[in-house]
């Protein structure tokens, strides 16, 4: 089942292991609805209707057709008119996500999940009950795979940049093991696109330096380096030899939450964007609980039609994690924020300054139910939306809402 390339034959030094998940968002729709398999389909919604969204993730029979992630859907329609777009199920592929979070916690309580379908896992220590760092993560896979129906892919290496780059050489369902004393010859012929931070704009101008590969970018010295790219020349210097010495962070480590819709057209109902402000609280709220965070601050951003993008925030009255209490100050900074007349293309709410523990210390609108009361509530309907799905329980102001396209940070 699982594919696996193996670099070099000693395991000293192998401490981190990256998962990602196969095209997540796809394949969870493909395994509940198995019509799906060995089709293309595009996760981001109907190319006819939403046509300012972008892809979420395509599988990989829709990838053959140049369909990647973030890509315009209306551009990937005319690559591919014969896909499958879906809307998608944040709920769902949350669900599912807190799922395969779980058994990873099974290998090591060392878990940094940084998306919601990949994670790095610190295994020192862990040999001695479940082996060496290759079979813990052919574990892993094999576990993943059993109880959720999908796959991932996972690389093991000595450091969290290798681990993730290792994750992606060989998808899907690869196992990759980066070894020590192997690290340059891995890394050498990989373009310089690899290195973790390095984006299009950073890659064309190392490629108008003349420099294509990793191993011609080792050549050039840290101080050339750090005065053509200032801090993130020493990032790339040291990672380009395989060097990064980041710790893998828990859940503490986690500083915001946020959700955000691009609407198909620019609008001018608040109404409108009132329903969509509720929708998001509703979304925070539910994945600051399932993470047991509570949040002092609430921010909300605004893109209007002409692209220019502000943000307010503001501080809660005590630590929530409840709907309404994100609701009625997101209501509030929106107010101060002066929109009248502005077309709004997108909105979005965060959360931050987040405490781990405790339950919302906001004072509930009814003096008879407690904060404890509302969280119990609130908790029963997160289990509900797990198992069947954030349309089997809506707030009725909710019931007509438009058809939009989220995305989560």
């Amino acid at each position: 089942m699982f594919g696996i390339m193996a670099v070099g034959v000693k395991s000293m030094g192998l401490s981190i292991i990256h998962m990602d998940m196969d095209a997540f968002f796809a394949a969870v729709e493909i395994r509940d609805n198995p019509e799906l398999k060995g089709k293309p389909v595009i996760i981001g919604g109907d190319p006819r209707r939403d046509v300012r969204s972008v892809v979420s993730t395509a599988s990989y029979e829709a990838r053959k057709f140049g369909i990647r992630s973030a890509m315009p859907l209306v551009q990937a329609w005319r690559l591919c008119p014969q896909g499958i777009f879906l809307r998608g199920n944040m709920a769902k592929y949350s669900q599912v996500s807190r799922e395969i979070m779980e058994i990873l916690g099974r290998f090591t309580p060392l878990v940094e999940q940084i998306s919601v379908d990949e994670a790095f896992l610190d295994i020192r220590g862990c040999q001695r009950l479940f082996g060496a760092p290759p079979e813990i993560g052919r574990q892993i896979q094999a576990a993943v795979l059993a109880e959720t129906g999908l796959s991932c892919s996972v690389g093991v290496a000595p450091n969290k940049f290798l681990a993730k780059l290792a994750s992606d050489l060989k998808k899907p369902g690869g196992l990759t093991v980066i070894e020590e004393d192997k690290i340059q010859e891995i890394l050498d012929p990989l373009p310089v696109g690899k290195i973790w931070g390095v984006g299009a704009k950073t890659a064309d101008k190392l490629h108008s330096m003349g420099l294509e590969t990793i191993g011609q970018l080792t050549r050039l010295s840290r101080s050339h380096l750090e005065a053509a790219f200032g801090k993130l020349g020493l990032h790339i210097w040291h990672l380009a030899r395989g060097e990064d010495a980041r710790p893998v962070e828990t859940s503490h480590g986690v500083k915001s939450l946020s959700r955000e819709t691009t609407y198909a057209q620019d609008v001018f109902d608040r109404q409108e964007l009132n329903a969509t402000l509720l929708e998001l609280s509703e979304d925070v709220a539910r994945r600051m609980r399932s993470q047991g965070f509570t949040a002092s601050t609430v921010s909300v951003k605004i893109r209007f039609g002409s692209f220019q993008t502000i943000t307010r925030q503001g501080a809660l009255p005590a630590p929530s994690c409840l709907t309404m209490p994100l609701y009625f100050k997101a209501l509030e900074l929106v107010d101060k924020a002066e929109i009248q007349g502005k077309g709004i293309r997108l909105i979005g709410l965060g959360v931050s300054a987040l405490s781990q523990g405790g339950v919302s210390g906001q004072l509930s609108l009814f003096p008879e139910e407690s904060d404890h009361k509302q969280q119990r509530i609130a908790e029963a309907v997160d289990k509900i939306w797990g198992r069947y799905g954030s349309d089997s329980i809506r707030r009725g102001a909710l019931l007509t809402t438009k058809n939009r396209e989220p995305h989560s940070e």
